[in-house]
C-alpha cells in the first residue's frame, strides 16, 4: 500500500517517542506500528484530568498529534522528520476510563506535506468509546548537519 523509504523505521519511531520529554511525561508509550500507521497510548492518572475529572482537552490533542506524526514518520527517508504544519481535532465526548489509545493513520503521504487521521479511544472494562479525532498536516523536512534531528 505505502512505500517504505527506511528499513527502521522502527526503530526511528520509538527513537522519536522515547525522545520528546513532554510526551514521555505525559506517559504515552508506542503499542505498535507498520507502514503509515501507529497506535500509541497512555494510563489515564490523576494528572491528566481538568477540574471535573475528565481527561484534559490538551492531554487528547497531544495524543492525538504525536500519533499521527509517529504515523507519518514511518514513511520517510532516513534524512526526513515530520513537524505538525496544522491540525484540527474535534472531542467527541468526554473521555473518562482507565487508559487512552489513539490510532493514527496516514491518508496522504507527500514530499512536502502530509495528511493524517488520528482517533482517540478511552478505554474501560468495556469496549473502547471514540472520544475524539483529529485531521494532522504534517511538514516533512530534510535534515542537514546544521540542524538538531530527531536521530541525533
Amino acid at each position: 500500500m505505502f512505500t517504505v523509504k527506511n528499513p527502521r523505521y522502527r526503530d526511528r519511531v520509538q527513537q522519536v517517542i522515547d525522545r520528546a520529554a513532554f510526551v514521555k511525561d505525559l506517559g504515552l508509550e508506542l503499542i505498535d506500528l507498520g507502514p503509515g500507521w501507529c497506535a500509541c497510548g497512555l494510563v489515564v492518572e490523576p494528572r491528566h484530568l481538568q477540574q471535573t475529572h475528565v481527561v484534559h482537552a490538551g492531554v487528547l490533542a497531544t495524543l492525538a498529534d504525536h500519533t499521527a506524526g509517529a504515523a507519518g514518520s514511518t514513511l520517510l527517508a532516513a534524512d526526513e522528520y515530520v513537524l505538525t504544519a496544522e491540525f484540527k481535532i474535534n472531542l467527541l465526548r468526554t473521555a473518562r476510563g482507565e487508559r487512552l489509545v489513539c490510532r493514527a493513520q496516514v491518508l496522504k503521504p507527500g514530499r512536502i506535506l502530509s495528511i493524517v487521521e488520528s482517533e482517540v479511544f478511552s478505554v474501560t472494562d468495556e469496549a473502547p468509546t471514540l472520544v475524539a479525532k483529529a485531521s494532522v498536516t504534517l511538514a516533512v523536512l530534510k535534515t542537514s548537519g546544521a540542524k538538531a534531528t530527531p536521530e541525533k
